[in-house]
């Protein structure tokens, strides 16, 4: 899989032969701008849902609500945006723009209504048009993918049905019994699968071009095979969790996981990408990874000691929400013409993501300041949030700079 190269298609040349706003003429930019202004709003509405002082029109009970709409739909926009911004880079084909582009961002922004408003709408409505994305997003890079013959990243395309199935899931389950689980396992099943996959080839891939300009030392090893059994080793542990989550050969399964993935985690030389936050924020979000697998089977292990929603944040907020703020930010620059620095306000947003994930899982450890720590948690999130969209929202809504 190749990586996503800044300053190419996006070009000024390019996007001014293009018609209709800026905004439309690259994936990144539209979908970016939904992830940051969805991972805001949907905090700022959780914490008055869970205090009991605001309610939604929504079928979903409010703790569906929030891991929905957070790994759905935050998760939804900002891998779209991701993607529609590779493939292109991959096939070597002109990306999705204009119309196509904006019609498919309004399926997101539908679906985010439809859910907010199930209770009105009909629960199965909501779901035809919030699954619908995924699969109109799935249909597109399947195309795309295919005109360009580039037949292995195809697999890309299956971990996007994968989620789109965890969503059907988490629907039906919530409209029949009233609270999902089948489907947020399913859904953290594919974001860690995803994450797997694509962080773990441009993490190490941008830091080996990084380390070698930097001179002498340690270089990331190259994807060889313990990658890809490390791969396969959580997608059967993932797959025996998400059937039984509270069966001592998950927990078994869950540990190996772990302790695979911070092997492969260690092998990318990330101790030397301190001195540039961009770099170093991939290898920070990707070691939430094993972290969760192992929390996750402490949780079946000793429930008492760690509830399993704590030991989920793990993945959900450190591993999904700083992963995908490292890559809309450098992405963003790279592909707006900035250069590949980082500035204290980005590397704010990268703290803030893990003060959020650290405050989460320590509210599972200390129950007693579990109130407290819920509100730091949330806090933190919402202000690495707004924070993004202070800095990169006019990056992604103006045209790019010259001379790209």
């Amino acid at each position: 899989m190749s990586n996503v190269p800044p300053r190419r298609a996006d070009s000024p040349g390019n996007w001014r032969r293009r018609a209709g706003p800026v905004l439309f003429s690259y994936g990144f930019r539209p979908f970016f701008l939904a992830a940051g202004a969805l991972g805001a709003l949907a905090m700022a509405l959780w914490l008055p849902m869970w205090e009991g002082h605001f309610t939604l029109p929504t079928a979903f009970a409010p703790v569906d609500w929030h891991a929905h709409e957070l790994l759905f739909g935050y998760l939804g926009a900002a891998m779209a945006g991701f993607l529609l911004t590779a493939v292109p880079n991959w096939t070597g084909r002109l990306p999705v723009a204009g119309p196509p582009l904006a019609a498919l961002w309004g399926v997101w922004i539908a679906g985010r209504l439809a859910v907010a408003t199930s209770a009105w709408i009909g629960a199965w409505v909501a779901m035809a048009i919030d699954v619908g994305f995924f699969l109109l997003f799935a249909a597109l890079a399947t195309r795309e993918i295919a005109a360009g013959k580039n037949w292995r990243n195809l697999r890309v395309v299956a971990l996007v049905l994968l989620i789109a199935a965890a969503n059907a899931a988490f629907h039906i389950e919530a409209a029949t019994r009233g609270r999902a689980g089948f489907g947020v396992r399913l859904g953290l099943a594919g974001a860690v699968l995803l994450i797997s996959l694509i962080g773990g080839r441009i993490a190490p891939s941008f830091t080996r071009n990084a380390l070698a300009r930097a001179g002498a030392g340690r270089l990331p090893t190259p994807f060889a095979r313990f990658d890809g059994a490390t791969i396969a080793v959580s997608a059967v542990a993932l797959a025996v969790w998400t059937a039984l989550p509270v069966h001592p050969v998950s927990a078994a399964l869950l540990v190996a996981a772990g302790l695979t993935q911070a092997a492969r985690l260690a092998r990318w030389a990330g101790e030397r990408t301190w001195f540039e936050p961009l770099l170093f924020a991939l290898h920070a979000a990707y070691a939430f990874i094993p972290l969760g697998f192992l929390l996750e089977a402490l949780a079946i292990l000793a429930p008492a000691a760690l509830p399993a929603s704590a030991a989920a944040h793990a993945w959900t907020v450190g591993a999904v929400g700083l992963m995908t703020l490292a890559v809309m930010t450098r992405a963003t620059r790279g592909h707006t013409g900035r250069a590949l620095a980082d500035d204290r306000r980005t590397s704010a947003c990268y703290a803030l993501i893990v003060v959020a994930a650290l405050a989460r899982i320590a509210a599972g450890f200390a129950p007693a300041a579990s109130f407290a720590l819920f509100h730091v948690a949330a806090l933190a999130w919402f202000a690495a949030m707004v924070l993004f969209l202070i800095v990169y929202a006019p990056m992604l809504a103006r045209a790019p700079r010259s001379g790209v």
